[in-house]
């Protein structure tokens, strides 16, 4: 599991093997795959004992190129397994599947938390090379990258709608448009082909609704007006969320990221903004050393480990990054340090809300007239919005003595076992179904 995931790429292709599985058999309660390509991979989950949860299933595609295309699927109890395709370059093979493992299992607990009729899922495309698709405008790759994601979308019809695809990391909406050329199982694609577009600003706003609850939990007067926020990452969430914590009032943002185009944008945007002080980030932890009330990670997860904890200076965690813990059974000392933690699934909720309510059509659009099924889940008055659901879990671990990220596991998974009403446990019989067809074949 230490080679690089276009390793495996080479091996099937090397096999004949275009497509494979590794799934969960629920039977025999063992861990199989479809190729003996892919048997090593399969013995390594059957023993992995921190990612791995019984998943319902893994799907492969190996590109000519070595690139790997992945589908993860995790509880579908609820309904399609739906979440967000990442595009990345990955060390190694073991990075790659823990990746998607956790994502899978992410994308199930926040739509279950958020009371949507999804399960778990999510797309990772494992890209064979570092600079290899991962920039749309990257010279001389345009055909390839499109070839790319219009196999992504032919490998998803074959899927049958197990699982439902939009943006995530290295994805823009106009990427998922021309995966949606090629398959009808996607969603957040643009509003000319009737969609709703980038979830990435109703996410922002989420987020707030998230830190307003830590704020009221802790008691602290005021809510967000003249906190300070530490920032970690600028892109598509952690730059709206500048512009939507200055209309709280906040009274100071110190944000960083890696990129420097990113920077550079956020700079010219809130430029206006006394209060806002963007930089490079120049040390790995230095935007968590500053002195401020929240630190709210924004980049891509597995942030939050015993090392980078021991930096925060913050009293509260709470952010839009996916899988912010690096071992999700370790808080990295938050709780002992008196740090209160918003689990990322709880707080990010905003852009799978959003995707999901796609296809039941579009009542206004952010920025004129805000959809009220939107606005239901942004307010405080009904029990499943995202301000209750945080303070929920923030009082469930208080009153029971455990950490944040046990509270929401234990809610999220209840919530997860609840059967869709209508096609409960549908995507399950689809990958039995697929087994059954030789899909993979």
């Amino acid at each position: 599991m230490g080679s690089a995931p276009r390793q495996l790429g080479s091996e099937m292709n090397a096999a004949g093997v275009k497509r494979g599985w590794i799934c969960y058999d629920q039977k025999s309660a063992t861990v199989k795959s479809s190729h003996p390509v892919l048997q090593d991979v399969a013995e390594w989950l059957a023993a992995d004992t921190v990612d791995f949860d019984k998943h319902e299933g893994i799907f492969l595609q190996a590109m000519p190129d070595n690139t790997i295309l992945g589908a993860y699927l995790w509880k579908t109890v609820r309904g399609q397994g739906c979440g967000g395709i990442r595009l990345r370059h990955y060390a190694t093979l073991e990075e790659y599947i823990r990746d998607g493992l956790r994502l899978a299992t992410g994308m199930g607990r926040k739509s279950a938390l958020a009371g949507l009729w999804w399960g778990g899922g999510k797309g990772v495309i494992a890209a064979a090379d570092a600079d290899v698709y991962t920039h749309r405008a990257a010279a001389g790759w345009e055909a390839e990258r499109l070839d790319m994601l219009h196999s992504y979308g032919e490998f998803l019809t074959s899927l049958r709608g197990c699982y439902v695809a939009a943006e995530d990391a290295g994805i823009a909406v106009a990427d998922v448009d021309a995966v949606f050329s090629r398959t009808r199982f996607t969603t957040c694609i643009s509003p000319t082909l009737g969609g709703s577009g980038n979830p990435s600003v109703p996410t922002a706003m989420g987020i707030v609704c998230g830190m307003e609850a830590a704020v009221d939990h802790l008691g602290l007067e005021g809510g967000l007006k003249g906190k300070t926020v530490a920032l970690q990452g600028i892109g598509n969430v952690g730059e709206p969320l500048i512009g939507f914590l200055l209309e709280k009032g906040i009274g100071k943002v110190v944000a960083a990221d890696a990129d420097p185009a990113k920077v550079d944008f956020a700079r010219q945007k809130y430029g206006y903004a006394p209060n806002v002080y963007i930089h490079m980030a120049d040390e790995e932890f230095d935007i968590l050393k500053e002195e401020a009330d929240i630190f709210s990670p924004c980049g891509y997860g597995g942030a939050l480990t015993r090392e980078s904890v021991g930096h925060i200076k913050a009293k509260i965690v709470c952010g839009a990054a996916n899988n912010q813990l690096l071992d999700p059974k370790d808080d990295g000392g938050m709780t002992e340090r008196g740090i209160l933690y918003c689990p990322d699934f709880v707080v990010n909720r905003m852009g799978i809300v959003n995707c999901a309510n796609e296809q039941y059509g579009r009542v206004g659009q952010l920025g004129t007239t805000v959809d009220p099924i939107i606005a239901v889940h942004l307010g405080r008055e009904d029990d499943n919005s995202v301000y209750k659901i945080t303070r929920k879990v923030l009082g469930t671990a208080e009153e029971e003595g455990i950490t944040t990220a046990q509270a929401a596991d234990q809610l999220a998974d209840m919530a997860a076992a609840v059967p869709h009403p209508l096609f409960g446990h549908r995507s399950q019989a689809i990958i039995d179904q697929l087994i059954v067809d030789k899909w993979h074949d």
